[in-house]
């Protein structure tokens, strides 16, 4: 006979589990099936190794938990309310309802406890990896002998979907190779996905691959084994040198007439079932969100235990302060989202004598720069640092042996780095960044995306940014991925013209607490401009500036740039104020920054009285509508590029002074759309 602790314990399992039902139910919309087979391993995760304090969500050294398998929110949900988080059983009730705090897939800006914004599988995959480097960075750089204040582990749930994704493969591959020692995944191992058995398209042997990856793999048969699924994940611990994924058996709709089949995936039981389901655990079929008497107090013990452990790192860190107190005071800063007293003092001011750089360039020196006064930003390129411009000595890389560096070697994996980049954000303590071409931006828009939508900090650095890349071809020239990055939301999109607006774009990425910031480069030098003559490289926090004003002071015509094409916009107005025209110039590095001043300020840089306008950008044109008016046009990019010299390539699609000039012309004739516009424009 069981014994009462085995009861406590089976009755929690299966209030979890029943919970998680009712929320799909009531909301006849989610996914039971993960629940019914997963609660046992979350349940000895979180009831016998997670240290967690619900308390206070953001304890820095707490272990943290990933639900990679997303579309099992309702298991986290009901596992958040148990334990002790600020979520209660009407917030369960409201699961998948508009405003609630219990969404379709975690959000965690939305919900206590949820550690990082999931769903779109492999996402949380990565994201654990980026959060395991995290702690590995950070223990290496701030626990001394006798003061350890960093030391926790990363825990993931993932699903067969997960490992199906091409961004785990590549996730698991860099972990295995940084070693990630503290780096624990659970694999909902139910052989179903939503379309039907993994035997129609996943039979690998999946611990053979992590084998292959360095990874210690192991597998419990049965997960409803609680004691087996504990004894896996002490192994797991025990193994300090590589990352572990544990292979648990479940079966997917456990307990319920649809178990082991796909038709319990994504789809609410329906009221017989689920009255069958709650008569198969021995609850009450009539009843809906039942808590037993007993299993809220039993499940508030790990919360409590908790609370004692932050308490211990409390005084140990109050100690550590004592002895090391910058390094404490870095820790604190870095987890405020707060930078140093003086983090901008020594940045690079570029003069108009300066020879012409690619804003690359200038980006490598501001960032050479932010390293040494900002220790805590962590990150890298995606096997492009020399083209990058960023820190590009191997020997001082983040590697097993030495995770004291803060330069990463991602490898080329460019998801992986967006979601790892992510998942350092949202663990704290780090500043991230990664960089790759442009064009390659299209290979981690997924976790762009959700980046954005975790409200995450992180910087993106993405070089050669336009047709000018030239001699390497159209399938390297980007075109439509610059407006596609503006069209996600929350993100601030920033095409710098030269060095001093590359330096203050580094400092809009390093002060916007809530939004990625993805800065967009040049391959290319360009002259710099003079900061005495022209308008402030400053005025970048506004997103568009006059940088050039008209003759008079009164223009007719407006010229707006970005990028490499203000200089080129800067060389038409001379010519086009040489015969008369009285124009303006305004560099616009980022339209979110600029959506962000008042109209007063839009009318001073864009007066609605002077609607003849001409957006010049080596990109599509989707979008620019918004700002040349019904009266202007634009010189840009409707086609792929080709391959050639830069120069050549860039004068065949009309990015000239001459071209601009002409059309330019044509818009002040009131004829926008009659002039020849060459192949690039049909």
């Amino acid at each position: 006979m069981a014994s009462d602790q085995s009861s406590i314990e089976q009755l929690s399992v299966n209030t979890i589990r029943l919970l998680s039902v009712d929320a799909v139910e009531k909301a006849n919309s989610g996914h039971p099936g993960l629940p019914l087979g997963a609660a046992p391993m979350a349940y000895v995760l979180w009831s016998r190794f997670l240290r967690f304090n619900p308390q206070d969500p953001h304890w820095p050294d707490r272990d943290r938990f990933v639900l990679s398998a997303g579309h099992g929110s309702a298991l986290l949900y009901s596992m958040l309310h148990l334990y002790g988080y600020d979520l209660s059983l009407d917030d369960l009730k409201a699961f998948r309802q508009l405003h609630s705090k219990t969404p379709g897939h975690p959000e965690s800006n939305l919900t206590a406890g949820v550690e990082v914004t999931t769903g779109p599988l492999g996402q949380g995959f990565a994201n654990a990896v980026g959060m395991a480097m995290t702690e590995r960075f950070l223990a290496a750089n701030y626990n001394k002998e006798s003061h350890t204040i960093v030391d926790h582990y990363t825990y993931s749930l993932v699903s067969d979907g997960d490992l199906m994704e091409g961004m785990t493969a590549e996730a698991a591959s860099l972990a295995g190779h940084l070693k990630l020692g503290k780096l624990i995944l659970l694999y909902d191992d139910n052989h179903i996905s939503l379309d039907g058995p993994t035997s129609l398209a996943f039979t690998e042997d999946r611990m053979k691959r992590f084998d292959a990856y360095g990874w210690h793999t192991q597998q419990v048969e049965d997960g409803n084994d609680l004691d087996a699924i504990e004894q896996a994940i002490k192994a797991a611990q025990a193994d300090t040198e590589r990352p572990s994924i544990i292979a648990v058996r479940t079966i997917i709709g456990y307990g319920s007439p649809l178990e082991g089949t796909n038709k319990v995936h994504g789809s609410p039981l329906g009221e017989e079932n689920t009255r069958k389901v709650k008569e198969y655990f021995g609850f009450d079929p009539n009843k809906t969100f039942v808590v037993p008497d007993g299993v809220k107090e039993h499940l508030a013990e790990p919360g409590k235990k908790g609370a004692e452990l932050q308490a211990d790192w409390k005084e140990r860190f109050d100690a550590f302060k004592g002895n090391f107190a910058n390094e404490a005071t870095l820790f604190d800063l870095s987890f405020a989202g707060e930078l140093p007293d003086g983090w901008d003092t020594n940045l690079p001011q570029f003069g108009a004598d300066e020879k012409p750089m690619a804003t690359r360039q200038a980006s490598g020196k501001v960032l050479d720069a932010l390293k040494e006064a900002v220790p805590y930003l962590f990150g890298g390129s995606a096997d492009l640092a020399s083209s990058n411009e960023m820190p590009k000595n191997g020997d001082a890389s983040f590697q097993p042996g030495h995770y004291e560096n803060s330069n990463v070697w991602f490898g080329v994996r460019e998801h992986a780095m967006g979601g790892a980049l992510n998942g350092m954000s949202q663990h704290g303590g780090v500043h991230p960044y990664g960089g790759t071409f442009l064009n390659f931006s299209d290979y981690m828009r997924g976790a762009i995306r959700l980046t954005a939508l975790a409200e995450s900090r992180v910087t993106f650095v993405f070089t050669h940014d336009s047709i000018a890349v030239g001699e390497d071809g159209p399938t390297h020239e980007p075109v439509e991925q610059i407006v596609s990055l503006r069209t996600i939301p929350n993100i601030v999109v920033i095409r710098p013209a030269d060095a001093n607006e590359t330096a203050w774009a580094w400092r809009v990425a390093m002060t916007t607490p809530k939004s990625p910031v993805v800065l967009i480069l040049s391959r290319q030098k360009l002259p710099v401009l003079d900061q005495e003559k022209y308008g402030s490289a400053q005025n970048v926090e506004k997103g568009a500036y006059i940088l050039s004003e008209a003759d008079g002071g009164k223009p007719e015509l407006i010229l707006i740039g970005t990028g490499s094409e203000v200089s080129l916009v800067m060389k038409a107005q001379e010519a086009l104020q040489k015969e008369g025209i009285p124009t303006r110039v305004v560099s616009m590095p980022s339209w979110e920054l600029f959506e962000q001043q008042d109209q007063a300020y839009h009318h001073e840089v864009l007066p609605p009285t002077v609607r003849k306008r001409l957006a010049v950008e080596a990109g599509s044109p989707i979008g620019w509508h918004k700002y040349v008016t019904d009266e202007g046009t634009t010189i840009s990019m409707n086609r792929f590029g080709l391959s050639g010299s830069g120069d050549d390539v860039l004068a065949y699609f009309g990015f000239t002074v001459d071209n601009v000039v002409k059309t330019a012309k044509a818009v002040l004739a009131g004829e926008p759309d009659g002039i020849e516009k060459k192949e690039i424009l049909s």
